[in-house]
Formats: structure tokens, C-alpha cells, sequence
């Protein structure tokens, strides 16, 4: 722990990661490897997944996240592991309201327990592709156009103090626009085909409630995103440890939904611990440039007593 504090910079002095062809490949061949056994081996066959089951791979999963802080530091150096580990605490934190989400859309589309993981298999993979692009584009832009970590700053501020409210009836189906386009464009069969998110029915291909809610929860993801990885790139702007925390955080998404999402009324302070974190990343983000910028291991610090001061509250202050 020593070395990693001594090698943290300021918050001008992100690391600058010279990563080779190989360790983007090796890399790649994890998530797909990680990806493949998750959906052949444990989810082969359809099934309510139980509390237990989503608790054990949900702890596989962080146990996964945090070891591949040892392959950064093998591979690079003390710098990068830090950057990794903040960057990885935030977009875990940021994603547990996205649970709250995925229950919300499964209740209204009443998607069956047994057919909820496939669904979000394929869409965590969806937003792992439309996360990268987001991340290489915030990237580009922050490189070539300095003053965009202003803008981003503005959008966390904005969304922590939104946050505050909680309004879940923000995020009603209903009114998601690309989930309108989509119906009006695509024929829909009203029943669910077991797995399938497309069948054929009367010589032309439609598609099940499945495809729809899929639709849903991919949108959904994006609108999160506007939030969370501007965020980590206030920790770090090395694509290679941005991908990565974002990575392996949304990874066990899935899992965490399954183990959260019956008990995450019980946390009813942690939404102001997130809006804290998104608020603090925010003030990190304006002050990069003045003498008061915050390093990045103290806003490890800060993100992680924001989560526990939030979870402890929720569990010791017992609503009446």
C-alpha cells in the first residue's frame, strides 16, 4: 500500500500506460473466456436464479475485479493500480442503481425470473460495446478539447443533485423514446418464446417481449453511462484502465442484480451516498486545473467512506 501511495500524482499526473497489442489481446480473450463459461457452464439451461447462487457469483465476480488489480500492477506500475482500483470503486458504486432500474423494467414487462439472466447477459455485453466507444470518444475529446472536463464536471454535478430525488418514475418504459421507435418499427409478438428475442410467425420474423425489454435495459445502460465514465475520467485517462474498471464492474452486474434486487429497499440512504460520490467526482473534475486539485487516492478515500457512511446509515437507521 506504501508503494501505490508513493506513486500516486496529482490529478494533472494521470498515467500514461505504454500498452502493447498483447496485453489488449490477452485481455479480450479473458472477458470472452470469463463470458463463455459464464453462459455454457452455469446458465446453460434456463432457470430462476436464487439468492444464494447470484450472492456466490457476485463474490466471484469483485474477487475477479479486484485480483485483476495485480495483473495492472505486474504489468504496469503502482500509479495504474491505484487509478484502477478508484476508477473500478466508482463504476461499481454508480452501477448499483442500476439494479434498481433493471427491476423496475422486468416488473412492467413481467419477464419470467427464469429468462431474466439471459436478458442480461446480452445486454451487459451490449454495453460493454457501446462503453467502449464512449470511453475512446470521451478520451479523444478531452485530449483535443481540454475544457470538456468542465462540461463533464457539469453533468455529474447535475446528476448527483438529481439523484437526490430518486424519482424511479424517471426511468419508466413507457417514456423511453428508442423504445418507442423501436415498436413502431418492428413487429412485436405479444407472447414470450422461451429464450429466443426473435421467432418467426406466419412467414415473417418478429420480435419477443424479450427483444424488447433487451431494448430497454441497453438504453437504460446508456443513460447511466453519460454519468459514470465521465466520472472515472476524473480518476484516470489511460483507456487501458478506464475499459478495464469498467469492465470488470459491469461484469458482475448481473450477478448483483440477482442479490440486491429483493433487498435493495433496505439501503434506503444509499442513493445519497451515490449522488455524494457523483457530486464529489464533479468538484474533483473543476478544481483539475487549480492548486487545490484532489489526487486520486484521496478520492479512493473519499468514494469508499461515502459508500459505508450511506449502507451503515441505511442499516442502523431503521425506517419507522
Amino acid at each position: 500500500m506504501i508503494s501505490l501511495l508513493a506513486a500516486e500524482g496529482g490529478d494533472g499526473n494521470f498515467v500514461d500506460l505504454n500498452v502493447h497489442p498483447w496485453q489488449w489481446l490477452v485481455l479480450i480473450g479473458l472477458i470472452v473466456a470469463l463470458l463463455l463459461v459464464d453462459l455454457l457452464v452455469f446458465h446453460r439451461e434456463a432457470h430462476e436464479v436464487s439468492t444464494k447462487e447470484a450472492a456466490i457469483e457476485s463474490a466471484v465476480w469483485i474477487s475477479i475485479g479486484v485480483a485483476f488489480s495485480l495483473v495492472v500492477l505486474w504489468w504496469f506500475n503502482g500509479q495504474a493500480t491505484t487509478e484502477y482500483f478508484s476508477a473500478y470503486l466508482i463504476e461499481w458504486s454508480l452501477s448499483i442503481d442500476n439494479v434498481f432500474v433493471f427491476a423496475l423494467v422486468f416488473q412492467y414487462f413481467r419477464v419470467p425470473p427464469m429468462y431474466q439472466h439471459r436478458v442480461l447477459f446480452w445486454g451487459i455485453l451490449g454495453a460493454l460495446v457501446m462503453r467502449a466507444i464512449l470511453i475512446f470518444a470521451g478520451i479523444a475529446l478531452i485530449e483535443r478539447f481540454h475544457w470538456v472536463i468542465y462540461v463533464f464536471a457539469v453533468i455529474l454535478i447535475y446528476g448527483g443533485i438529481k439523484m437526490i430525488r430518486h424519482d424511479i418514475e424517471d426511468t419508466d418504459p413507457t417514456r423511453n423514446p428508442v423504445l418507442k421507435l423501436f415498436q413502431k418499427l418492428v413487429p412485436i409478438t405479444p407472447k414470450i418464446h422461451g429464450q429466443h428475442f426473435f421467432v418467426k410467425e406466419e412467414g415473417r420474423w418478429m420480435a419477443t417481449p424479450l427483444c424488447v425489454v433487451l431494448v430497454a435495459i441497453e438504453t437504460t445502460d446508456l443513460i447511466f453511462a453519460v454519468d459514470s465514465i465521465p466520472a472515472v475520467l476524473a480518476v484516470t485517462r489511460d483507456p487501458f484502465v478506464v475499459f478495464t474498471s469498467n469492465v470488470f464492474a459491469i461484469l458482475g452486474l448481473r450477478a448483483m442484480y440477482f442479490a440486491l434486487a429483493g433487498i435493495l429497499k433496505l439501503f434506503r440512504f444509499l442513493h445519497y451516498g451515490l449522488s455524494a460520490i457523483l457530486v464529489f467526482i464533479g468538484v474533483k473534475m473543476l478544481l483539475s486545473d487549480t492548486p487545490y486539485s484532489i489526487g486520486t487516492v484521496q478520492s479512493l478515500v473519499v468514494v469508499f467512506a461515502l459508500l459505508v457512511v450511506s449502507v451503515s446509515a441505511s442499516l442502523i437507521i431503521r425506517k419507522e
